[in-house]
């Protein structure tokens, strides 16, 4: 009895088009009957079947977008898979042409927008498993791996300090410990705080959220409640943590500002809490803390969507607005100087500041006006 012919084998590609590109998921397939079972492809036929599957799907390309801001966003969503997606050699090279200093002690580069620094459960590739390579590519093949001294969050951009010995990464991470180190971020956010400076001074806790599915978020833990229209000092939990930020808007519209943030405390999403709980003006693309009872893209103004060029259904690709623009690290031995450190904008950034009409302060605007390589992250 002749045997039925099966084109796929024992594995097969499916791809999905969308906003962010193709995704490619290997799925099981049963053979289509015994006599395929009983001749299956050898691994590198396989591997050659779906090497050539892969090609034949990234060959389908999505239709450009007419609307530029919908073009920017669709660079943007590309290039953050691809950060995920790329040989660590290929990560690690892009991380050396955006050093900001370099010196016997310290490198510090512009961390990409997408880019975890850690590992962890869905994490492919994160800053800290390409750090022996980086070391090599800048001081040869006997170089020992650099070391972290601090974190932003994955999607968080701007200036990071990386180290040579272990010891002087505990330095530095004394001095962030301790708050020596200046901070300086800036922020896009949904409209603007009242009053145009001030500080935020209320401790943050993690507290799980019942909403449509469980989860933990970072909120706040006030010290004083009102009762019956008086002021009245509560007991602070025991898992609250002092948090300071201080801030001042740089430029703003109607519904948006361009602000500066100085945390003088270091606790996990310190900014995103007290922009959007403690002022009621959360950090544009902040998908996490606009809202506290539900995990869901912002709802952005219908005004402020109109000059992004984008729907509401879209607004889940909008990127987090938070740039760590600044650092200013104190001496390390005696002998030197403090280290100021500025990196400019991400050019997703500036191109939201153009869109919704804010403005840059003077000093800044030549800095930032043509971003590098990286500044596309």
């Amino acid at each position: 009895m002749a045997a039925s012919s099966c084109r796929a084998p024992g594995l097969w590609v499916r791809g999905t088009g969308s906003l962010w590109g193709y995704f490619f998921t290997l799925v099981p397939k049963p053979f289509c009957s015994t006599a395929a079972a009983s001749k299956p492809l050898d691994a590198q036929q396989l591997a050659e079947k779906l090497r050539a599957q892969k090609r034949e799907q990234k060959s389908k390309k999505l239709p450009e977008p007419t609307n530029p801001i919908q073009r920017r966003v669709q660079e943007l969503a590309r290039f953050t898979q691809q950060l995920q997606r790329v040989h660590p050699n290929v990560l690690a090279k892009a991380l050396s042409r955006g050093i900001l200093h370099q010196d016997k002690d310290l490198v510090v580069i512009n961390k990409p927008y997408g880019l975890p620094v850690h590992g962890g459960p869905g994490v492919q590739l994160c800053i800290s498993d390409v750090l022996p390579i980086l070391a090599k590519m800048l001081h040869g093949h006997k170089a020992e791996p650099l070391h972290l001294c601090h974190r932003l969050d994955k999607e968080t951009t701007g200036v990071m300090v990386l180290a040579w010995e272990k010891e002087v990464a505990h330095q530095v991470q004394e001095l962030f410990r301790t708050r020596q180190v200046a901070k300086k971020y800036w922020a896009i956010t949904v409209r603007v705080p009242v009053p145009s400076a001030g500080v935020v001074d209320i401790p943050i806790t993690e507290k799980e959220v019942q909403g449509q599915q469980l989860h933990h978020k970072m909120t706040l833990s006030p010290s004083y409640r009102m009762d019956n229209g008086k002021m009245v000092k509560v007991r602070a939990s025991r898992n609250a943590h002092v948090a300071v930020t201080q801030y001042q808007v740089l430029s703003s519209t109607f519904s948006s500002a361009l602000m500066e943030l100085q945390p003088i405390t270091g606790i996990k999403h310190q900014l995103r809490v007290h922009l959007s709980f403690g002022l009621d003006c959360p950090i544009l693309g902040d998908h996490k803390y606009s809202d506290w009872n539900r995990l869901a893209p912002q709802t952005l103004p219908l005004g402020m969507l109109k000059k992004l060029g984008l729907q509401q259904s879209k607004a889940r690709h909008i990127p987090l607005h938070l740039h760590a623009r600044q650092l200013i690290l104190p001496a390390l031995g005696s002998g030197k100087e403090e280290l100021h450190l500025v990196c400019k904008l991400p050019r997703f950034f500036v191109h939201s500041l153009h869109r919704l009409g804010l403005e840059m302060p003077n000093q800044d605007q030549s800095r930032d006006s043509e971003a590098g390589h990286l500044g596309a992250q």
